[in-house]
């Protein structure tokens, strides 16, 4: 590896998969201004040839679905049965955006003295950051609704996970989209990236990632107006009251956080318990924990691969030190890989690190609380408002609970955070601006003014 590449590591054997290369800052200048020049004839693509290209792209990744995710395995340690499902989620969101460029609707609104309409205009170049977490999904969100508002894209996986972008931008040439309309920059974020911030050509970023990384942006984009949609962090609360299904709840949990890992913005990383069903849940809880399947990603039946790197796999092991109490853990397998078992604790308070910072790896804490007001106050208590969950069988309390909880993506007996036709995005320091759903394209547009006089 030198500086003007990167190997790629397999997390579940530490076995170099392939050396990529990094974009340099000119090339990257290049791209951008490629994009720029292509944007004037995207924009102008019929909207029934550009939503037609872009069910095109859906084919072609649909029938790559099964390489996508095997090299998804290998280039970021996903479970197979999870990279399966991202892949599926690039397909489904680009066919869903596709309806898009024919239904850019503006308005007729009434005026004296003449006509008034809008039109939805694309914005230019828009420049896509993706996070090493959730290398397919997260990069569709962002590529596919601005493709369809007539945007062109460049997009910078993460340094360590660009294999299945690099793919996806073969794919869509391969379907037919035109050069330079959707580029993949592999590349050092402190380049890439911050190009995507710095060049005037580039009038929107989309950025997934650290809220550390994302406030930067955000102050950097301020110099130039430019237009960001942010989802940084999470600390999401699991809210288990005392009427809830509570076998099916704990059955559950673990798969709330757990999943990829817990290397997830909505993992429900916080369990909030009401105290009267507190000791029972966690009887119900330390066997469902243990049924985690922690093995080799490729394997069909897996349900939980390695930590992305050695260096995460140290960061997340520092929140489970000698003053915190482990109540329990599952298993992960020995030898090669950067493996971290499922583990459960219990802090002493609400002011622990553990329970107030994300963690980004398998590690749940636990607190009991005593009534819908304290669950609440609780769950409010953090930085974040990304996504989390309430179990309960009053649906009362679960509309009041859902508005009162500061979060932008609430699940009642449910863990699911993510439909590609419903919005998504966080209060506070969560993020700015909506992904997926129809509101994802009001970000991907201006909004034009067009006033007729009618009179004589």
């Amino acid at each position: 590896m030198t500086s003007l590449s990167y190997d790629v590591v397999d997390p579940a054997t530490e076995a170099v998969v392939t050396t990529v290369a990094l974009t340099s800052l000119e090339e990257t200048d290049r791209a951008i201004d490629r994009a720029h020049t292509a944007f004037d004839s995207w924009r102008r693509t019929a909207p029934a040839d550009r939503g037609r290209l872009l069910r095109r792209f859906a084919a072609a990744v649909d029938g790559a679905r099964e390489e996508l995710a095997q090299l998804e395995v290998r280039n970021s340690g996903h479970t197979v049965s999870n990279a399966r499902w991202e892949a599926g989620n690039v397909r489904d969101v680009l066919d869903y955006y596709a309806a898009a460029p024919e239904r850019l609707f503006g308005r007729q609104i009434p005026v004296a003295g003449g006509v008034d309409i809008t039109f939805k205009e694309p914005l230019g170049v828009v420049g896509v950051i993706v996070p090493w977490n959730f290398p397919m999904p997260i990069a569709g969100w962002g590529f596919s609704p601005a493709l369809a508002a007539g945007n062109t894209v460049v997009l910078k996986p993460a340094e360590i996970t660009p294999l299945t972008a690099v793919r996806i931008g073969e794919l869509a040439l391969e379907a037919g989209l035109p050069p330079d309309v959707f580029t993949v920059l592999p590349g050092k974020g402190s380049v890439v990236g911050d190009r995507f911030v710095t060049h005037p050509a580039v009038r929107k970023v989309v950025f997934t990632g650290s809220t550390e990384v994302g406030t930067q942006i955000m102050a950097r984009a301020a110099a130039q107006v430019k237009r960001i949609t942010l989802e940084l962090g999470g600390k999401s609360a699991n809210v288990v009251f005392a009427d809830a299904d509570l076998e099916k709840a704990a059955a559950t949990a673990p798969y709330g956080v757990f999943d990829n890992a817990g290397q997830d913005c909505c993992a429900r990383s916080r369990i909030l318990v009401q105290r009267s069903v507190y000791d029972r849940f966690l009887e119900l809880f330390e066997p469902a924990v243990a049924g985690v399947k922690v093995k080799a990603p490729g394997d069909d039946d897996a349900e939980m691969g390695p930590l992305v790197s050695a260096a995460h796999r140290d960061r997340v092991a520092s929140y489970v030190d000698d003053d915190v109490e482990v109540a329990f853990r599952g298993s992960a397998p020995p030898g090669p890989g950067w493996w971290y078992p499922p583990t459960v604790v219990l802090p002493r308070s609400a002011e622990d690190r553990v329970w107030r910072e994300e963690v980004f790896g398998p590690v749940v804490a636990v607190l009991p609380f005593d009534d819908e007001a304290d669950a609440i106050r609780m769950a409010n208590d953090t930085q974040y408002g990304l996504s989390g969950s309430i179990w309960t069988r009053d649906v009362g309390r679960a509309l009041r609970v859902a508005r009162g909880i500061e979060t932008g993506a609430l699940s009642v007996n449910s863990h699911s955070s993510v439909r590609y036709s419903t919005p998504f995005g966080g209060f506070k320091q969560s993020g700015l601006g909506r992904e997926l759903g129809p509101d994802a394209l009001d970000s991907f547009t201006d909004v034009k003014n067009v006033f007729i006089s009618t009179e004589d």
